[in-house]
């Protein structure tokens, strides 16, 4: 399938500045911005910068970004899901993952997240695809923020479904080791039902049929 991306921006008032929400954004765009030290929750910054260059250049990554001046503050990223998790055996050109969110401290509480997936679902061609997000909370800033397991959930969940995300039941293993972990996805308005049963049938694979 064609991976339609179309550009989108907006601007709110900072204390440092002008915040700029936008995307999807070029590799070229991303190396010649500055990361902020503070977005290290899957890898350090410098190498999580590179991380997201690479992701752009694919024909499906979607990198979209807040940033203050030429620094970037937040990010999420989609993409086909890894191949070692059972989503990519959908084997669905049209199932994309929301595959990382991620806001400086600093800069957390001011509706960063939700404004990142709102500018994100902007693009019409949003609904031509199954987007999932799986909540793990082994990367949750628990430490960080003081909160406790739900309550980081309750934060994560509000967020997501500002992206039109809602929750799904599924059977794969890392999903169900821990109670607080989910599976959400949107369903796009213009995504056939041949692609929704497959998606169900990789949700729940330990289904017995009778």
């Amino acid at each position: 399938m064609d991976h339609i991306k179309t550009y989108f921006s907006r601007t709110y008032p900072h204390d440092e500045g002008e915040l700029v929400i936008e995307g999807p954004v070029s590799s070229e765009q991303l190396a010649a911005f500055d990361f902020h030290e503070g977005l290290k929750a899957f890898r350090p910054p410098k190498q999580q910068q590179e991380a997201l260059v690479k992701i752009a250049s694919f024909p499906e990554g979607r990198i979209n970004i807040a940033r203050i001046g030429n620094l970037i503050v937040g990010y999420v990223t989609y993409l086909y899901p890894d191949p070692l998790e059972r989503w990519y055996e959908a084997e669905l050109p049209n199932l994309i993952e929301l595959g990382a969110i991620e806001v400086a401290a600093p800069y957390r509480g001011s509706q960063i997240g939700k404004s990142l997936l709102k500018l994100s679902m902007l693009d019409d061609a949003m609904e031509d695809y199954i987007i999932i997000t799986t909540e793990y909370y082994w990367h949750w800033d628990l430490k960080g923020t003081g909160l406790t397991v739900w309550d980081y959930r309750k934060v994560m969940e509000k967020m997501m479904r500002a992206g039109g995300m809602e929750f799904f039941s599924t059977d794969d293993p890392e999903v169900c080791s821990h109670p607080a972990n989910c599976l959400m996805a949107r369903i796009g308005k213009r995504v056939d039902q041949a692609s929704v049963k497959q998606f169900d049938r990789v949700r729940f694979k330990n289904r017995v049929n009778h």
